[in-house]
């Protein structure tokens, strides 16, 4: 039987392939992929270059400068952007929200030819007066000035013209290196130590200049590097406190901490140790204030007796560096140069800005940099922050004026000498630490609710004081500091009492 046959048919325009689609656009799109492609590594590759060749020449060097180039103006041959930037720590004004410093016609006498000066934080706080009764801030305590001003504005406060004072007062207010090669025959740290025994009269004869660019510059390499041997000696304590050994601070620090350890020379809480007078940083305890405390506990070091309540003081310094390390910056990374020296645009090369200010007169570039607000809204964010401060630390202040004024009633009303040690003992705390707050220059900003906590400690101190003032039942400033996990080790029965009031 045959297949049957497949009758053929016609094919119909529905049947045919469909037409090929044109590939132009793919094309099209392909070459500007390439070429945006090729634009952008091309762009990438110039900008590394570019870095490298900033890196690689970073300025022109015009003269050589060593330890002993001083005076920033030779400096500022090869640095001149730098230079004139840093010749603008001379102005003075007023910063949004706290602080600043207000231009105050002074006449001129024969131990002080400034003509001005900046605004008498005494006159605007009376309550200074009576915290540091019997010392010298109690008779003169200004706003800080720019760094232009930092010596002269030393060599001339009546805390100097009329108290004798140590030359280790110099640390933090004249440029060093060349002084301290001087003094130390080539060695910084004998000269260190020579200056700190001298008195501020013979000392500053050797000191002609402020803080300077060698200061914080290495001659050589232009890098970042510590010149205070007391801040190498104390980063290197805190170091062995967190069990980090034989820490060197300008061989193991990053450039980053780099950034903040230079500020952390000067801004920071210090004493001067022993009958040399060797300025130290009371780190090996920790860097949280109730550390500190522990480690003045422990040491015994006092400043000053208190005229009014009769209680030895600690007084504290300008902690800065200890408080921000405690704030949520320090914690994200951010910098002190951050903030304070923002970098900028300068032709081809980012360089930071010298003039040394609060970041709130320059707010895009110091906060704008992480964050996405406009200055109006980081301004006043930043000084609602140290408004809530303030109130704190004026409620804080308050409530130690009435201490004050208990303890010396309390002196001759036949108060038992037991009950009236124990209560100095808090009145020491509780100021150390509301002085530690307010000599901060901060307002409260570089760490918040760390300074709330601080303000609440002082009140609580505040208040076993007056409890311990009345008889009752209240435990030692000793005690509360081990309850805080913090190392108080006072073995000699001594020293034990003594920090609890009992001596």
């Amino acid at each position: 039987m045959s297949e049957p046959v497949e009758t053929p048919r016609l094919t119909t325009s529905e049947d045919a392939a469909p037409p090929r689609r044109s590939r132009t656009p793919l094309l099209v799109a392909a070459v500007a992929l390439t070429a945006f492609l090729t634009f952008g590594i091309t762009a990438l590759l110039l900008n590394v270059l570019d870095r490298r060749q900033e890196a690689d020449v970073p300025y022109a060097r015009m003269v050589d400068v060593d330890v002993t180039t001083v005076d920033p103006a030779v400096w500022g041959q090869n640095f001149p952007v730098q230079y004139q930037m840093f010749l603008r720590t001379a102005e003075m004004g007023p910063t949004p929200g706290h602080g600043g410093s207000v231009e105050t016609p002074h006449t001129p006498t024969d131990t002080d030819p400034r003509t001005i000066v900046s605004s008498s934080r005494l006159e605007e706080d009376p309550r200074l007066v009576t915290m540091w009764a019997g010392y010298a801030f109690s008779v003169d305590y200004r706003h800080a000035r720019g760094h232009e001003f930092m010596l002269e504005d030393q060599m001339y406060t009546l805390r100097v013209t009329e108290f004798n004072q140590p030359g280790t007062c110099l640390n933090c207010h004249a440029s060093l290196p060349a002084g301290f090669d001087e003094l130390g025959d080539g060695d910084q740290e004998a000269g260190f130590h020579a200056m700190n025994k001298m008195s501020y009269t013979d000392a500053v004869e050797h000191f002609d200049n402020p803080i300077s660019c060698i200061d914080c510059h290495n001659p050589d390499t232009m890098a970042l590097q510590i010149t205070r041997p007391a801040f190498a000696a104390g980063i290197a304590d805190l170091k062995a406190f967190e069990g980090i050994e034989d820490y060197d601070v300008n061989r193991d620090a990053t450039a980053n901490e780099m950034r903040s350890f230079v500020c952390g020379q000067c801004h920071v809480e210090y004493y001067f140790d022993g009958e040399d007078k060797t300025l130290t940083f009371p780190w090996s305890n920790g860097m949280k204030l109730e550390e500190i405390l522990g480690y003045y506990l422990m040491d015994g070091h006092i400043d000053f007796e208190h005229a009014i309540a009769g209680t030895p003081i600690i007084k504290a310094q300008h902690p800065e560096f200890e408080i921000w390390n405690e704030g949520v910056h320090a914690s994200a990374g951010v910098s002190c140069a951050d903030c304070h020296m923002p970098y900028q645009r300068e032709g081809s090369y980012k360089v930071s800005n010298h003039q040394i200010q609060s970041p709130l007169l320059n707010v895009n570039a110091s906060c704008g940099t992480c964050h996405n607000d406009s200055e109006e809204v980081l301004t006043d964010r930043v000084v609602k922050i140290q408004d809530n401060f303030m109130h704190s630390r004026d409620v804080a202040m308050d409530a130690l004026m009435v201490f004050i004024d208990n303890l010396e009633t309390a002196r001759t009303d036949g108060t038992p000498a037991e009950d009236l040690a124990l209560a100095q003992s808090y009145h020491q705390a509780a100021q150390f630490y509301i002085d530690y707050v307010y000599s901060e220059n901060g307002f409260g900003f570089h760490a918040d609710q760390y300074m709330m906590r601080i303000l609440n400690d002082a009140q609580y101190f505040i208040l076993q004081g007056e409890l311990a003032l009345e008889g009752g039942e209240v435990g030692t400033v000793a005690d509360f500091l081990r309850s805080q996990g913090v190392r108080v080790e006072l073995d000699e029965p001594e020293a034990e009492a003594a920090a609890n009031g009992e001596g």
